[in-house]
């Protein structure tokens, strides 16, 4: 299984910063320690190109992000400061969701250990996300001419909003968000399927909901790939989430995404999205179970 990673791209945050970056390292590290790849390198991804950015970004924003001239209020609002290497790394997590598409596509799974960006808008990017991976992705493989209809389902906690607006013309890309209702972004965008949960809400109660988003947006889509944001912040002792999930309850989730995929012979690249548990360990395990449920599945 090919596997993508990014974490060497390090942002230079402020101390304090709640970003937690660090997750990324620690997650790569479990990864190839238990052989999750199955033999095949961890691979670093190429930077996304400008044209492939440009199928879901606007010109002129992509202009300020790379010439570093975004205004102050635009930086606020992604949440961390501009450097040369937020540039190279939202390049890199985007493109490595790219080359798990097309790895997807060949041999029926493949991951990134980074990416899950869906709050980035056409024109500007918002909630520590610069580039929107999933949307230029879906929209890479469509003009690669290696999938004609793609399935976005986003697990993050939060409502994918910029993905659902930069493709909400788009009947070839299904977006199908689950995510808490009065989480972040306060103000949702109209994805093409939104399941919007109450607080605290249990395994069953997710799992019910998901099982039935999931069977509406396979048969709506009839995808030839499906790309799925694992988010971990569903977890009931994540610090930006609003639900409760248990461990296993996530690790049922992805079992079950993963099953009903591999059912419908519906390749997945998976990106891992949140994840902001109160201890580090507890979100990288999240995101380490999702990885071995996607080797496991495909074999």
């Amino acid at each position: 299984m090919q596997i993508f990673y990014t974490d060497h791209f390090v942002l230079p945050l402020p101390d304090g910063h709640r970003f937690p970056m660090r997750k990324y390292a620690m997650l790569r590290e479990k990864v190839e320690a238990a052989n999750l790849s199955q033999g095949e390198p961890l691979r670093v991804p190429q930077a996304a190109s400008d044209e492939q950015i440009l199928r879901a970004h606007d010109a002129a924003y992509l202009r300020r992000v790379v010439s570093g001239t975004l205004a102050a209020a635009e930086i606020r609002r992604i949440g961390f400061p501009w450097t040369e290497q937020m540039v190279e790394r939202s390049r890199r997590s985007t493109g490595a969701t790219v080359e798990a598409c097309r790895a997807a596509l060949q041999h029926g799974v493949a991951v990134s250990l980074a990416g899950g960006t869906h709050h980035a808008f056409r024109d500007y990017g918002a909630g520590y996300c610069v580039f929107n991976d999933a949307a230029v992705a879906a929209l890479a493989m469509q003009f690669e001419g290696r999938a004609k209809r793609v399935l976005i389902v986003d697990c993050d906690v939060h409502q994918g909003d910029g993905t659902a607006a930069i493709l909400a013309d788009d009947s070839s890309v299904f977006t199908f968000s689950i995510h808490a209702a009065k989480n972040f972004p306060f103000r949702k965008a109209e994805s093409d399927l939104d399941v919007a949960l109450p607080d605290c809400c249990d395994d069953a109660t997710y799992l019910s909901a998901l099982h039935n988003g999931l069977c509406h947006a396979l048969s709506a889509s009839r995808p030839d790939l499906a790309i799925y944001l694992a988010g971990a912040d569903p977890f009931e002792d994540d610090r930006l989430g609003r639900l409760s999930l248990s461990k296993d309850g996530l690790a049922r989730r992805d079992k079950m995404l993963f099953a009903m995929c591999a059912d419908m012979a519906v390749p997945v690249a998976t990106v891992m999205a949140g994840g902001y548990a109160r201890r580090i360990e507890d979100t990288v395990g999240i995101h380490f179970s999702t990885v071995r449920f996607a080797a496991d599945t495909y074999i």
